[in-house]
């Protein structure tokens, strides 16, 4: 019986590294969690009554894989350096939510010929724009699946840092879960001594206290207009350039 956690990570970093994209990566982390794990209700509980469970997805789930792909500096260094939404970070946004999709794709192609079922949502755009409440929270599933912890940013924080995205897939296949990490990796919460994420937040929505989601979902949309020829593109990025971007 094949080791389908390498098997995939496998296929994950090939995939990565080999992407057809403008944009650039460093290499992928993947992590597993099973479906029946007590944090997906945790989750309803936190983030939303309506979020989805894994058996929401895919009936016969046993196992939910997560996936950060981190950006390579370049796009990073461009976002931290402008006073704008640097273009090439807003393109690394685009590129990689297409990729995501072509990861997941290629993650069904790998598992279907084994028998097993999958299933998944979509990189972004998957939550109620009212509430802005997610009906299926990608970071919170990597969360579960021990890829990071969560910062004052409120990013999911990993051993990659957080300037990059996340993707998931439920499988009927059964993988050996991660674990959670113990782990804190933001400086704030470990240290005290950073709030840069507070500091460069272009509108004041993130405080030391929480996030008002709707002025930063307003600023996004914003931001949307000024790249409207590379598609949909509600994206900002100023809270992850700093220490935490890539550590």
């Amino acid at each position: 019986m094949p080791d389908l956690s390498l098997e995939l990570k496998d296929l994950l970093r090939q995939k990565v590294l080999n992407a057809k994209k403008v944009t650039k990566y460093r290499a992928p982390l993947l992590g597993f969690v099973a479906a029946d794990d007590p944090g997906f209700r945790e989750i309803k509980e936190v983030v939303t009554p309506n979020h989805l469970l894994p058996r929401d997805i895919l009936p016969e789930a046993k196992t939910v894989l997560a996936f950060f792909v981190p950006f390579a500096i370049e796009p990073i260094r461009a976002n931290r350096r402008s006073k704008e939404v640097a273009r090439q970070w807003a393109l690394a946004y685009v590129e990689t939510n297409a990729l995501i999709g072509e990861l997941c794709q290629a993650i069904h192609d790998f598992l279907a010929p084994l028998g097993y079922k999958t299933g998944w949502q979509p990189a972004t755009h998957n939550f109620n724009e009212e509430t802005l409440e997610s009906l299926w929270s990608h970071r919170s599933v990597a969360y579960l699946a021990g890829l990071g912890s969560f910062g004052l940013n409120r990013m999911l924080i990993t051993p990659a840092g957080c300037a990059g995205r996340f993707g998931s897939v439920v499988t009927s296949a059964e993988i050996e879960p991660s674990g959670r990490i113990s782990q804190e990796f933001c400086l704030f919460k470990s240290e005290g001594k950073c709030n840069f994420c507070v500091s460069n937040c272009p509108t004041g929505a993130l405080t030391l206290s929480g996030i008002d989601k709707h002025k930063c979902y307003s600023h996004l949309l914003e931001v949307a207009k000024d790249f409207s020829d590379l598609g949909l593109c509600d994206v900002c990025g100023k809270c992850c350039v700093g220490p935490c971007a890539i550590k």
